[in-house]
């Protein structure tokens, strides 16, 4: 039983339940970036080059080898071109999390701009000392005062 209540605290901190939530949205996030690469990005990029479509690239290390309509050996290759698809995919993450962190910092620091008036220190029990004499030393001779 010790063990479900140390596991019930330590999913019930803040840290843990955040750091969940985040990893959620990072994998929608991450399936909305890799549509735009797939349906947007490389699509244009394949226009640009002729219509290469770069999944298609691979170097093939063995042909397979087939018996009429039967495959006895499947083909044996290096896929590079998945390889740049996911390469493109991975830039394009990184750069919309670094526009994304760089949008909060900026709203963070706006908040900072305005640092919250220092509150003055209360004087020390010497010194409340000290101003009592003086304010005795003011009584005693009021026109010492005026000079």
């Amino acid at each position: 039983m010790a063990i479900l209540k140390e596991f019930k605290e330590f999913a019930m901190r803040g840290n843990v339940i955040d750091m969940a939530v985040g990893v959620v949205i990072g994998a929608a996030f991450g399936k909305i970036v890799s549509s735009l690469v797939d349906d947007i990005i490389m699509p244009l990029v394949g226009v640009a080059t002729g219509g290469m479509n770069f999944t298609d690239f691979k170097w093939v290390i063995q042909k397979a080898v087939t018996d009429g309509q039967e495959i006895v050996t499947p083909e044996v290759s290096l896929n590079w071109g998945t390889w740049v698809q996911t390469v493109v995919d991975f830039l394009i993450v990184a750069f919309c999390i670094f526009i994304m962190v760089k949008f909060i910092n900026q709203l963070r620091r706006k908040k900072v701009e305005e640092p919250a008036p220092e509150p003055v220190a209360a004087p020390t029990r010497e010194e409340e000392l000290l101003t009592e004499i003086r304010d005795l030393l003011k009584a005693q001779n009021p026109t010492e005062e005026k000079k």
